[in-house]
């Protein structure tokens, strides 16, 4: 019996940690992408960052480069801030 419930806590322990590293690979790639775009940004890095990382989690993709080629990603592209400017860097 005591058998049984170690295997069920070794495979739920594994699921749980298998569901950690697929949601964290998935921020990690959009902060890698925004670190590239944002290298040579006009405003503060951070600012730059936070932004990128929100239309990056929305949109699924992140243009290349550090400025342009927003049409890879027109969702990105298309996002607009409260006074009707690009929200993406």
């Amino acid at each position: 019996m005591k058998m049984l419930v170690a295997v069920q806590f070794f495979i739920i322990s594994l699921l749980l940690t298998s569901s950690y590293f697929v949601l964290s690979s998935a921020d990690s790639s959009c902060g890698g992408k925004c670190n590239v775009r944002c290298s040579k940004a006009d405003r503060t890095h951070e600012e730059c960052l936070e932004d990128c990382n929100i239309c990056c989690q929305q949109c699924n993709c992140v243009p290349s480069g550090t400025y342009g080629n927003k049409d890879e990603c027109p969702c990105y592209r298309d996002m607009k801030n409260s006074k009707g400017g690009s929200k993406c860097p």
